[in-house]
């Protein structure tokens, strides 16, 4: 009878212990790893691009860059290095680049063009370019424009306040005369181009300005309207980082 009862108690141990039996069993079956997938050195290419273009991460607007149903085409080297040297210096790759990624020759010559009246050489400062490309935005409504330039106003003078009140309303802003003929002239040149006439050059002559820098203020006035106007058509989304810059 006692030996029995060995047995039963020496069962129920048994049975009362599957936790260490069954770790046992899981570590002999561990799963085998996926198979490693190879790419072809063009599909690797494609998904970079498409990675720079497309890909948001989850903060950002949902929802697609525009309405427009536009695949992205073949981009030349030069501008698979842009998008690449925007990714490093910015940390994203700016919607509208992505926007017109549709079309190489239409990205490059926007890209060109750009580059050229907010960055290179001018008698007008960079933020003062960019003053100009917020305040005739806020005449045209332009969302896009108006959070990634204020973002780059807020940037380039580091006040946000200068940021704000360019979007709002720039008369509000305590500018000085040259600033505040340079964008008189930019809205006007908005509102009612048709109206200008050589007094409205002088006053720009009397602020400071020459008469290459007059052609400067023109031309960044004449790309910011046509960029918003597209922008507005298109419903062009801006990369949701602008929102924090400068801040």
């Amino acid at each position: 009878m006692a030996k029995k009862a060995r047995n039963s108690n020496k069962m129920a141990r048994t049975i009362h212990r599957p936790g260490k039996i069954a770790g046992r069993s899981a570590l002999r079956r561990r799963p085998m790893p996926p198979p490693v997938r190879t790419i072809s050195p063009k599909a690797a290419e494609a998904h970079t691009i498409a990675a720079a273009t497309a890909a948001r991460p989850a903060h950002q607007e949902e929802g697609p860059i525009t309405a427009l149903k536009l695949p992205t085409a073949e981009l030349s080297p030069a501008m698979q290095a842009y998008f690449k040297k925007c990714q490093e210096k910015l940390g994203f790759v700016p919607n509208v680049l992505a926007a017109y990624a549709f079309d190489n020759a239409k990205l490059e010559a926007f890209v060109a063009m750009y580059n050229d009246l907010m960055l290179a050489p001018s008698g007008l400062s960079k933020v003062e370019r960019e003053m100009i490309a917020v305040a005739v935005s806020s005449q045209n409504r332009c969302y896009y424009c108006l959070v990634a330039h204020g973002a780059a106003v807020r940037a380039y003078s580091g006040d946000p306040k200068l940021g704000e009140l360019m979007v709002m309303n720039y008369r509000a802003a305590r500018l000085g005369k040259r600033q505040r003929a340079m964008l008189d002239f930019a809205v006007k040149m908005t509102n009612q181009s048709w109206a200008i006439e050589e007094a409205d050059r002088e006053r720009l002559r009397r602020a400071g300005f020459s008469d290459r820098d007059i052609w400067d203020i023109a031309a960044v006035a004449g790309f910011f309207n046509m960029s918003n106007r597209v922008a507005s058509a298109t419903d062009m989304r801006p990369n949701a980082e602008y929102h924090a810059q400068g801040r």
